[in-house]
């Protein structure tokens, strides 16, 4: 006599424990990438404002050539740090800003970092991931 009784209980119960553990990674994965798309966004938008910190003064132009301009890294820190204390960021985990400078005088780089917690996952990473991006952004006369 054949005893399959139960058999496909337990291979239901088995797939739908895969089928809620595989939601579960996609729906932190996901997390992960709106999260890391936002602080590129703000990267980019910060990395906008301190290639655009200079003054007048830092603008020459010679004989019929081009106009130039030089920034300085002190000044793009400064712009940066002003524009990431505003209370729209507020809602970023562990915003921090961990280089604004200049180092060739006509562009900026920043890079900002935040913690990454997983929505549902946990148990898995308690503490989160740091997630880290970089922009460069650059001053042109047209």
């Amino acid at each position: 006599m054949n005893d399959d009784e139960g058999s496909t209980l337990i291979l239901t119960i088995f797939y739908g424990a895969l089928a809620l553990l595989l939601i579960l990674i996609v729906a932190a994965v996901t997390s992960l990438y709106l999260e890391r798309k936002q602080l590129f966004s703000i990267a980019d938008a910060a990395s906008l404002v301190g290639a655009e910190a200079f003054s007048l003064s830092d603008v020459s132009a010679g004989g019929g050539e081009e106009p130039t301009l030089s920034l300085r890294p002190d000044e793009v820190n400064a712009a940066v740090s002003e524009f990431l204390d505003d209370p729209a960021f507020d809602s970023v985990d562990g915003l921090t800003l961990d280089t604004a400078t200049s180092n060739d005088g006509v562009s900026a780089t920043v890079t900002v970092s935040s913690w990454w917690r997983p929505p549902v996952l946990t148990l898995f990473v308690p503490q989160g991931i740091r997630v880290e991006a970089t922009s460069v952004a650059r001053s042109v006369f047209d």
